[in-house]
């Protein structure tokens, strides 16, 4: 409980950034942690980067990840995770949906980023957590899957998860949301074995 467990979440504006880290953060509340949280918008709103970092432990000081402190990244989209992955630590984990956003003026897009990452030594779980949640019935939780896929490297337990989504979520969208987080725990769980 002593340890600090480090956490970024990174994507475009309208992917769930903030509300994915609330999510994590309320859950780490609720398993009974001292937790911070951060949020950095940008132009979030016209569909500019956005992230988030929450840290959670015994006694946290600050909510600011600094360079290869991360345990953790989820990010929403590849690019942005590339981006913020300098923020993990040498084996730390990367979730990530291979979700693609076209890039502005026609900049080559780096589809290879899992590839690159992993050869840099970090645990890369790239899948498309988009196209699994269309087929769940709704696009929008994609955010919260690959937050399941994450949960398998933090150290918080299902009832808190469970808690936290009953209180964080609109009951209309709690069962949905609930099957994209156990959707995204079995992809994870799947790809280690």
């Amino acid at each position: 409980m002593n340890e600090t467990t480090s956490v970024i979440l990174t994507g475009v504006g309208g992917q769930g950034v903030v509300l994915v880290s609330e999510l994590l953060a309320m859950a780490a509340v609720n398993a009974g942690y001292d937790t911070k949280q951060t949020e950095v918008h940008g132009i979030s709103q016209r569909g500019g980067s956005v992230h988030s970092h929450v840290r959670f432990g015994g006694t946290v000081y600050s909510p600011l990840v600094t360079p290869g402190e991360a345990d953790v990244l989820i990010a929403t989209e590849r690019l942005e995770g590339l981006r913020l992955a300098h923020f993990v630590r040498e084996g730390g984990a990367i979730v990530i949906d291979s979700y693609e956003l076209p890039t502005i003026g026609g900049e080559r897009y780096p589809h290879e980023a899992a590839d690159f990452l992993r050869g840099k030594g970090y645990r890369v779980l790239a899948f498309d957590a988009t196209e699994q949640a269309i087929a769940l019935g709704n696009h929008r939780v994609s955010n919260v899957m690959l937050l399941g896929a994450a949960s398998v490297h933090l150290n918080i337990p299902e009832e808190a998860w469970r808690t936290t989504l009953e209180e964080r979520l609109p009951a209309g969208l709690l069962e949905i949301n609930r099957r994209a987080f156990a959707e995204g725990i079995r992809i994870a769980e799947q790809a280690r074995s």
